[in-house]
């Protein structure tokens, strides 16, 4: 007999619900995959610490940690200390150093293990920052310590900079700084303002087109010091032109959480094998870990059917969960990593966990239900029906 429970519906009812029964994919062990593919990891909360949980941040590190190592047990590698891991909405840059150099320890177990860690600007008093000449400073800071650990750096779009840019030259003079000194090839970050709205304008402008062409005009003038960029902007044609035009051996890491499977697949065109196809540097990846890790052990394998038949079940999740305001879709990644067994609670760095509504996470429930993403269905219906009590709703 199926699982079955009610479950809110767009009406305001309740409605019941019965599930797929379908097991979720597991990837094939030992597979090497022909992408670099990063998931942005989440943080799990502390809920038995004394403090103030919107003015101060406890991490549950083992668990944190143990699902970093799941992640590489997957061949994913970890990006860590992103915005995924609340960085910017919770996660300060003290506890963040901590979180990169226990992951950097976590590492060190697994052979080719792949982590690259977010370094910004975020411990600045923003309202203090009064001049391009603060900023580099931050990211030289930040860019310090992570290296001190022997870090490889994804080098996060700044609100700082954001706010006291003038034009693109103070972009160009920022990065130009931080990438003749890094110690080794880097990751780029353009984070679009519907992930952070603080961030609009980026690059010294709010048409895309020309701030595209000042971000690839900072790689031009340093290809041996940029790894690859990852963009967030959710719109896959801005990516694959800029994917077509970026130096020899530079990567694109699509960070299109709508549009991810098209992407990494590629559709082959470019002077440069980069240029056919997009790496992946992606939150919606530790939402969905095991399916994105035996998607791409099938595209590894040639089997690019395949390869979309696991991924596309999976994108009307991610972007369910990437819904507007599109900044709060940590709180989805974390509940799917609660209903799937991975931490024992479904609270969060900031309290963020109360950023969507109850009809939010039921559709999520259908939607990874549908995707076969419930790795543990009994316990995904006894911890939706928690959810559903909480708020009231019975039987």
């Amino acid at each position: 007999m199926a699982l079955s429970l009610n479950l809110p519906t767009a009406g305001g009812t309740l409605a019941p619900y019965a599930l797929r029964g379908t097991a979720p994919v597991k990837p094939d062990a030992g597979v090497k995959f022909n992408r670099i593919a990063y998931s942005a990891a989440h943080v799990v909360a502390d809920p038995m610490a004394a403090i103030d949980p919107w003015l101060q941040c406890a991490v549950d590190w083992d668990t944190t940690i143990a699902y970093r190592r799941h992640l590489f047990s997957l061949g994913l590698g970890v990006a860590e200390a992103m915005d995924t891991a609340q960085r910017g909405m919770g996660l300060d840059w003290p506890t963040s150093l901590e979180l990169i150099r226990r992951s950097l320890d976590a590492a060190k177990d697994v052979p080719g293990a792949l982590v690259a860690s977010g370094c910004g600007t975020d411990h600045l008093d923003i309202d203090g920052v009064k001049s391009v000449d603060d900023v580099i400073r931050g990211y030289e800071e930040q860019m310090a310590a992570i290296e001190a650990l022997g870090g490889k750096l994804i080098v996060m779009a700044s609100r700082a900079l954001a706010r006291v840019a003038k034009s693109p030259a103070d972009y160009e003079r920022v990065y130009d700084r931080i990438l003749s000194q890094a110690k080794q090839p880097v990751v780029l970050h353009w984070l679009g303002d519907m992930f952070d709205p603080a961030l609009a304008g980026y690059w010294g402008t709010k048409n895309v087109d020309a701030a595209m062409d000042t971000a690839l005009g900072i790689i031009a003038a340093h290809p041996d010091k940029v790894d690859g960029i990852k963009i967030s902007l959710l719109d896959k044609d801005k990516e694959i032109a800029m994917r077509r035009r970026l130096p020899p051996g530079v990567r694109m890491y699509t960070g299109d959480d709508f549009n991810y499977a098209e992407l990494i697949a590629g559709d082959g065109f470019g002077s440069e094998p980069t240029h056919g196809k997009s790496d992946a540097l992606l939150g919606i990846f530790d939402a969905i870990a095991p399916a994105a890790s035996a998607a791409l052990g099938a595209l590894a394998q040639g089997d690019e059917k395949k390869f979309h038949d696991i991924l596309g079940p999976t994108v009307p999740l991610s972007r369910h969960i990437f819904a507007a305001p599109t900044r709060f879709y940590k709180t989805g990644v974390v509940f799917m990593a609660w209903l799937n067994g991975h931490q024992k609670h479904f609270t969060m760095v900031g309290g963020q966990q109360s950023t969507r509504s109850l009809q939010h996470f039921a559709e999520l429930f259908r939607l990874a239900d549908a995707a076969n993403l419930l790795e543990q269905p009994e316990l995904a219906v006894r911890r939706m029906k928690t959810l559903l009590a909480l708020h009231g709703v019975e039987g």
